[in-house]
């Protein structure tokens, strides 16, 4: 019997996934674990695999489509059975989209981007493939029968326009155009370079970076603090961490914890800017920015002012690890309150950090550097860079918030007794 492969739905917030890569076509022959086809949200990517042996009998999408979650994408059963009442259900069950764009009658005056045809006030569905073939190909849309779910134009349908001969006429071209021209000396060719298609996540994070930075009044201060208390218990727990069953517990681990444990004494901090709501929230649940092949990644942790330090340690890793591996769940990369990102592993000592909407502040950790003392003596000073919407917080609540978590840091034994 039949199987119809639809788009999974990864995360309550996901509407709709990419087809990055289309590993079958019609007529292929699959076995169970077999992989069908990648995909991928604004924040991550999965494939889809057979969940039976069969055959490829139908394609309802092709790669670079936006297919939303619980359509069908193919269809996989045995050579020569009949899917026709089946394909017909799925026509019959799949919504109509209201927002198809409309087939207009071409004006002889004036070129458009995508020839169409007349056809009165009728509308259809298309995919992203079929209208950039149909383009190039001067296809008459007006003739086509759309064979994907709900009747959407797919790639296969333009071919077969073409194969009929239905394109639209070619515009008049004047005399004078026809006239040859004297021949010119040959253009040199342009420097070698390479253009690459922005990935659906980095279409995202250059939307939502321009519009935070758009949008909000942003501000960055910038301290510092002494870091031989976390350098010295670092180093401790290093040296014991086996012999006591301690996870690898890092330098940026506890600067997440006293981040966690320090936002929720100031609200303002620990909020999202909603218009004309700010939402203030009990617990601090943590955004950490993590840098991955795909593009910058922000997993939460959530409640992270309830854990302990080893907690919150081993939680961070296995979101990041997730993150770095590009199949987190989206789930787990929302609902963050207040973020730290960390680039003082690059040798980074002072950035500015942009804010990731709703939230009202982001902390930037940066490197380690040597200061001189009064007496003569260094210690190591690690810089924070704190940047905060103005919209939400003044300057003083703001600096009040980093004087705070600098002490907590230069007293980290006094935090992890609290």
């Amino acid at each position: 019997m039949a199987t119809v492969v639809i788009m999974p739905r990864q995360g309550q917030s996901v509407e709709s996934c990419v087809i990055t890569e289309l590993n079958i076509k019609k007529g292929d022959t699959v076995a169970a674990g077999d992989t069908l086809f990648s995909y991928e949200t604004d924040k991550s990517s999965f494939e889809e695999k057979a969940a039976t042996d069969g055959t490829i009998l139908e394609l309802f999408a092709d790669e670079g489509d936006d297919v939303p979650c619980l359509d069908p994408v193919l269809i996989i059963g045995t050579p020569g059975e009949d899917i026709s009442a089946l394909i017909a259900e799925l026509n019959r069950t799949q919504a109509v989209d209201v927002d198809t764009a409309e087939i207009e009658a071409p004006k002889p005056a004036a070129a458009a981007p995508a020839p169409v045809a007349a056809s009165g006030d009728k509308f259809f569905r298309i995919s992203p493939r079929a209208k950039n073939l149909a383009a190039k190909t001067d296809a008459d849309l007006a003739k086509a029968q759309g064979t994907g779910p709900g009747g959407r134009i797919i790639e296969r349908d333009i071919n077969t326009l073409l194969d009929a001969g239905y394109t639209l006429p070619a515009e008049k071209t004047d005399d004078a155009a026809e006239t040859p021209q004297p021949a010119v000396a040959p253009i040199p060719e342009a420097a070698e370079f390479e253009d690459i298609k922005l990935t659906n996540i980095r279409k995202v994070i250059a939307k939502s970076m321009h519009a935070s930075l758009s949008d909000m009044a942003q501000l960055t201060l910038n301290s510092s603090f002494n870091a031989t208390q976390i350098t010295a218990y670092r180093a401790a727990v290093k040296e014991k961490s086996e012999q006591l069953g301690l996870p690898n517990i890092t330098l940026n681990d506890m600067i997440l914890f006293a981040a966690a444990r320090t936002a929720p004494n100031h609200r303002s901090v620990n909020a999202h800017y909603l218009d004309d709501t700010i939402r203030y929230f009990r617990h601090c649940s943590l955004g950490v920015a993590v840098d991955t092949e795909r593009g910058l990644i922000v997993p939460t942790v959530f409640n992270a002012d309830t854990l302990s330090l080893a907690e919150l340690s081993s939680q961070a890793k296995a979101i990041i690890k997730e993150a770095q591996s590009g199949s987190i769940n989206p789930d787990l990369l929302r609902g963050a309150t207040f973020t730290v990102t960390n680039l003082g592993s690059l040798g980074v000592e002072s950035f500015t950090p942009v804010i990731n909407p709703p939230q009202t502040c982001i902390l930037g950790v940066n490197n380690i550097t040597y200061r001189v003392k009064e007496d003569g003596s260094a210690y190591p000073a690690m810089g924070l860079s704190l940047t905060f919407d103005h919209r939400a917080i003044d300057g003083a609540p703001a600096a009040r918030f980093l004087k705070e978590l600098c002490e907590n840091l230069e007293n980290f034994s006094l935090l992890l007794a609290k």
